[in-house]
């Protein structure tokens, strides 16, 4: 039996403008182009899984409105099974509002709408499906205590679990144990740690707090300069790929669904993290989020490449 990826998370409409650079508070500042997409971390993940081919379930929330018909429709579209996506009456479904600038650099604001009521009696509904032929991707965009029950029910039945902790909050100390992978950038190590990340030291340092208090394996993405990989026995730096960048919009995400089809495919941590690495550059490359997301051919093929 092959793998299964249960994506748990966000479900947004991102409303994008572009702009030449961002305002400063009071200013205001003319845009050339708008539009919209959808996004959200978990869709976003869920999606750049369709993209590579996996079966993927996503779990999430979505408004009784326009915008949440819209999305099933989307996710539908790209292949993605909708058994566990539920409706909140009399709510808007969740919105992004972003900006990027012409450096390819983003600014987001979070509307959560039905992500907020994104709960256990909804997850309850897939974790008899969980096993160890399961991958379960998390993020943070839904409540944390929903997070914590999702992944205590997964490693229940010896599933795989993949916490990307953005937007970064601290976590309460019990869910680490429950954590295979955890994969923040240099931002959210520190918000987690509540310590400075700005050398490569500081970064050790801060990856092993998170290894102490249970974490299976920490991933710190670096952007463009790769990736680093700590665990209590070793630590690796996994270069990343130069592409010409456009957006940057969800490329942390792209990056945690190529992690974990490399995990599902059978590649080794590192080996899984350059796919990954594939994945996101790639995503960068067109504007938006799932709709600059690169399908399987196209990773392969930078992917083979080598760096």
């Amino acid at each position: 039996m092959g793998k299964k990826y249960y994506v748990i998370g966000s479900i947004n409409m991102d409303l994008s403008a572009l702009v030449e650079r961002f305002p400063v508070p009071g200013e205001t500042v003319m845009g050339s182009a708008f539009f919209t997409s959808p996004g959200g971390k978990g869709g976003n993940q869920a999606c750049a899984l369709g993209r590579l081919n996996a079966p993927v379930h996503m779990v999430g929330k979505i408004g009784d409105d326009q915008f949440g018909r819209e999305y099933s429709k989307h996710l539908h579209a790209e292949g993605i099974d909708l058994s566990y996506i539920g409706t909140a009456q009399g709510i808007s479904t969740g919105i992004a509002v972003i900006e990027v600038d012409q450096k390819g650099e983003n600014r987001i604001v979070i509307i959560p709408g039905a992500n907020e009521y994104v709960d256990e009696a909804l997850v309850e509904k897939v974790t008899g499906d969980f096993n160890s032929d399961s991958i379960v991707l998390l993020q943070l965009e839904v409540p944390i205590p929903t997070v914590l029950y999702t992944l205590k029910a997964a490693k229940e039945k010896s599933a795989l679990t993949i916490l990307d902790p953005a937007p970064a909050v601290r976590l309460p100390e019990e869910i680490y144990p429950y954590v295979d992978f955890i994969t923040p950038n240099s931002t959210e190590i520190s918000v987690l740690t509540q310590m400075e990340t700005d050398s490569d030291e500081r970064l050790r340092t801060a990856a092993h707090k998170l290894l102490s208090l249970g974490a299976g394996t920490v991933i710190v993405k670096q952007g463009a300069d790769g990736a680093t990989i700590f665990r209590e026995e070793f630590s690796r730096h996994v270069p990343g790929y130069t592409v010409d960048t456009v957006d940057t919009t969800a490329a942390g995400d792209s990056f945690n669904a190529g992690f974990a089809y490399g995990l599902g495919e059978g590649y080794e941590i590192p080996e899984a993290v350059r796919f990954a690495h594939a994945v996101a550059a790639l995503s960068t490359e067109k504007m938006g989020a799932q709709t600059a997301m690169p399908t399987i051919d196209k990773v392969l093929t930078l992917f083979q490449r080598g760096h």
